[in-house]
């Protein structure tokens, strides 16, 4: 039996504890969170308000890292320098700078696995449009599209207001909300040649970060890709991926995959589990995901989403932001 903890107990951690107590194979050990109010979240099971502590006290194997995201390198750091493996959430960093630092992290330290949340991967819809990439039965990707048109209200920043400053948050829009589209293009796409963004503030809510983005992606092979998010849409809307490829055309959209017809009505593919109870855009990746990692842990393997897999949108999110500073075109 596998023991977790979680530190960290906001708004995605209850998604980490219900992935953690589908396990038969994990106990959730300890939890932890600097808000003494939070202690009765989960009964049963010991509190701490202070994350060292706890890791001097308890024998664990994992922690999940469920907080801001400048408190991701240090408290990863600090878990790896005790010899415990960690889930994080994402983004992997603040920017493409401290990414570089995780990747050294990572590897100093190959005997403790470092697994990034990037479950979106793991959603139905768009582990079926690998396969169908990957098969090229409709022959190769000419280009890629995300679309990320959703809501957050001036109080989603001043609630929690490290979500509106740079050096707490590392950006808005991009690394927030659409940064599993950006990792889905990405693989889908291919490698990155250059990239051509431009960044704005569409709301005036006063922050330091982002709310609307765009980019034009060129891929090493070939392949164009489009992106294109913002949080200033009157409610959360369906994220949207496109493939063309030579001979078809994929979308998911409303958490369905659909092949597009131009001569007919668009075919259902297949449709993405949902969690119950969850906000829609969560999906069950995060179950699926978690039960890997602890799979890649019982049996000392890898496959799992690794610090060098998860630097790749970091790198993404950085060309948009310098290209949008400079306007001009950024290669990678």
């Amino acid at each position: 039996m596998l023991r977790a903890a979680v530190i960290g107990l906001g708004d995605v951690a209850p998604i980490h504890i219900a992935a953690i107590e589908a396990n038969p194979d994990i106990v959730l050990a300890a939890v932890c969170d600097i808000d003494q109010a939070k202690a009765t979240i989960v009964p049963g099971v010991p509190f701490y308000t202070d994350y060292m502590k706890m890791l001097e006290t308890e024998t664990l194997d994992c922690v999940h890292i469920c907080l801001p995201h400048y408190l991701h390198y240090p408290v990863t750091k600090a878990c790896a320098a005790s010899g415990i493996h960690v889930f994080q959430e994402k983004p992997l960093a603040l920017n493409a700078a401290e990414a570089r630092s995780f990747i050294a992290l990572e590897a100093e330290n190959r005997q403790v696995k470092i697994g990034i949340c990037l479950q979106n991967r793991f959603n139905e819809t768009f582990e079926r449009l690998q396969q169908i990439v990957a098969g090229g039965q409709y022959g190769a990707v000419k280009g890629v599209k995300g679309i990320v048109a959703w809501a957050r209200p001036k109080d989603y920043y001043t609630v929690k207001p490290w979500r509106g400053l740079m050096e707490q948050a590392g950006g808005g829009v991009m690394i927030n909300q659409a940064i599993h589209v950006l990792d889905q293009l990405q693989l889908l796409g291919g490698e990155i040649a250059s990239i051509r963004g431009s960044v704005d503030q569409l709301l005036d809510y006063g922050t330091e970060v982002e709310d609307t983005v765009s980019a034009h992606i060129r891929f090493k092979g070939g392949v164009t890709g489009i992106f294109w998010a913002t949080n200033a849409y009157a409610e959360n809307s369906s994220v949207e991926i496109e493939v063309i490829l030579e001979q078809a055309r994929f979308r998911i959209k409303d958490n369905i995959l659909w092949k597009i017809n131009e001569d007919g009505p668009a075919e259902h593919w297949v449709e993405d589990s949902r969690l119950p109870g969850s906000k829609f855009y969560y999906g069950a990746g995060h179950i699926k995901l978690v039960r890997k990692f602890y799979q890649c842990i019982q049996a000392d393997s890898q496959d799992y989403v690794h610090v060098q897999d998860a630097a790749v949108p970091m790198l993404m999110i950085d060309a948009i932001r310098t290209s949008s500073e400079l306007k001009t075109e950024i290669y990678l």
